[in-house]
């Protein structure tokens, strides 16, 4: 696959983890991409630091946000795919700092009729501070770093590690479960087949488990990413879940159908705001 990639960070409010992925994605191998920043509502401090990147990513930077109306990371992320240009779509976290083989390696497993599920290193609430405060840099972690910071800093080795697993990456193809847009790669044909993201989902929770799931419907498969592609997730408080009984009632209704297209996706949007 070698054609352009389109890294799509989803974010709110949080300047500084944004900022260190931005690093982590400065630094990659593979410079054929650009990055969309899908912006649930920021103030003022997150586009600044989008607008200090602008200059030194080495790679296309876009921003499109909409107002702050509680958690809409489905909708939002509808209007950065819209806004990408690239031909395959890695979704990342703005908390998610990515290692210099990030996109080489999505690029790697990338292949028509599937969609690839990466994994994640957790990092604590105290090392998370010390990363942030002290501009530690994580994507520069090799193995012996992570050693000595496992297991009270980093929760686990595994995905820092990588294995060529070949033919065993498609072991389960209709697995959704554990596929999360923190480190998700789609096809951008794939995604306008689905319709997106469904917006229906607002508020935190299994948006991306319905991305999944109507993937598997349409015939795309699973592709495994582990021990490939990890990334280096930052501690956060847990999001506020008053919604979460609510979207897995939604999501309960996906599994039960063959429904393919989103009820509120790409179609519904009337236009793709301004990059910032």
């Amino acid at each position: 696959m070698n054609e352009l990639i389109s890294v799509v960070v989803s974010t709110y409010d949080r300047p500084d983890a944004l900022a260190a992925v931005l690093r982590g994605l400065s630094r990659q191998a593979d410079r054929q991409f650009e990055v969309i920043i899908a912006d649930d509502g920021s103030g003022p401090a997150t586009a600044a630091a989008i607008e200090q990147w602008k200059g030194r990513l080495g790679a296309p930077l876009g921003h499109v946000r909409h107002e702050h109306s509680g958690f809409r990371a489905a909708e939002i992320r509808n209007r950065a795919i819209l806004a990408t240009t690239g031909a395959y779509c890695i979704f990342l976290d703005g908390d998610c700092i990515p290692r210099p083989d990030f996109i080489a390696q999505h690029r790697r497993l990338a292949e028509p009729g599937w969609f690839v599920a990466g994994n994640r290193i957790l990092l604590s609430a105290e090392l998370t501070a010390r990363v942030l405060a002290n501009a530690l840099e994580p994507e520069r972690w090799d193995l012996a770093a992570l050693l000595r910071r496992w297991p009270r800093g980093v929760n686990r080795l595994l995905p820092a590690l990588h294995l060529p697993f070949g033919p065993l990456r498609k072991v389960a193809p209709l697995r959704w479960e554990g596929a999360r847009t923190c480190n998700l790669a789609v096809a951008r044909a794939d995604l306008d087949r689905i319709d997106g993201f469904d917006a229906s989902f607002a508020g935190w929770g299994l948006e991306d488990s319905d991305l999944a799931i109507r993937l598997l419907h349409a015939g795309v498969r699973r592709k495994d990413g582990r021990c490939a592609t990890g990334v280096f997730h930052l501690w956060h408080r847990q999001n506020d879940r008053a919604r979460l009984a609510e979207n897995k009632a939604r999501l309960d209704e996906v599994m039960r159908g063959n429904r393919i297209r989103a009820l509120r996706g790409l179609s519904a949007l009337d236009a793709v705001p301004a990059h910032v």
